[in-house]
């Protein structure tokens, strides 16, 4: 069972060249954006969604104050590709990776240099699995629309307890005080780490458009780092104002990944802060990769 329907029912492109976004059909006759000489078509997807939840939109704005970034990458690294890659995070010299799936979700904790799953957690088939956090010893999981997440001791990944959240969860990381949670609307929620109580809201926006479907999150020297679902890019965010400062370009590594599957999207940002590494991975890839921002 996979978790997404794709529809083409736009195109996106958002280029790599100078000067603002201008609104334009795309090659295939789809509107979308272009930027310079060189544009990056990104395909706008169908995801089924709460009650009452706002769905997709492309962007309308004709012009983007955020600057668009390439990223060359330094190393790769087998990935399972059986893995629906929903979080993911680095500590200790290990990747820790929560699938999705209902019947597939998990939790697991990987070896960097050969993907292979050194210790899994699989969970009920009634659970989907989403955004992973690291929290002190505690590693912090969750789930789709089920409003339930886990937390682990990250050393024997024995259950120490679940909590409620409403209405969905998708991306999860934090910021050294706080988690930080996304839902698939432009709000990036804050909650205290040992009550796990709302205690703010950050709305995330390029120039005044709001940005929607906000999916995995990772920390970054300072930003938030958040995957949009379905598109090829991955936003570094002001996490004081919410303002998108820059995307980063990914689609040679979609393209490369994805073998035509809609549902082998970018997904999986990893930060390890010793040595400042900066991986990323999708869903199904076979491939992790070490980047750098050009």
């Amino acid at each position: 069972m996979r978790r997404y329907i794709a529809l083409s029912l736009a195109i996106v492109a958002v280029s790599t060249g100078f000067g603002g976004f201008q609104f334009a059909p795309t090659a295939a006759g789809a509107p979308g954006f272009t930027r310079g000489s060189t544009s990056v078509v990104l395909a706008r997807g169908y995801k089924p969604r709460a009650s009452g939840e706002p769905k997709a939109r492309p962007l309308t704005s004709a012009v983007s104050l955020a600057p668009v970034q390439k990223v060359r990458i330094v190393r790769s690294y087998p990935h399972d590709p059986q893995a629906f890659t929903q979080g993911l995070l680095f500590d200790g010299g290990f990747l820790y990776e929560s699938t999705g799936q209902k019947g597939f979700s998990s939790v697991r904790k990987v070896e960097l240099e050969t993907g292979a799953v050194l210790r899994i957690n699989r969970l009920a088939p009634s659970f989907f699995g989403e955004g992973l956090a690291l929290f002190g010893d505690k590693l912090i999981q969750l789930t789709w629309l089920n409003g339930k997440g886990f937390i682990y001791d990250k050393d024997t990944f024995r259950l120490l307890g679940d909590f409620a959240f409403e209405p969905e969860g998708w991306g999860l990381t934090q910021d050294g005080r706080r988690l930080i949670l996304s839902d698939g609307t432009p709000e990036l929620r804050f909650l205290d780490p040992s009550t796990f109580k709302e205690t703010g809201r950050l709305t995330v926006t390029d120039g005044d458009r709001p940005v929607m479907n906000l999916n995995e999150l990772e920390f970054v020297r300072g930003e938030i780092l958040a995957n949009i679902w379905m598109k090829s890019v991955i936003a570094r965010i002001d996490p004081a104002t919410g303002r998108v400062k820059a995307w980063l370009d990914l689609v040679p590594l979609v393209r490369e990944n994805s073998g035509g599957d809609t549902d082998a999207v970018l997904n999986g940002i990893a930060y390890d802060a010793k040595g400042d590494r900066l991986f990323v991975t999708g869903k199904l890839w076979p491939k992790l990769y070490e980047v750098r921002i050009e």
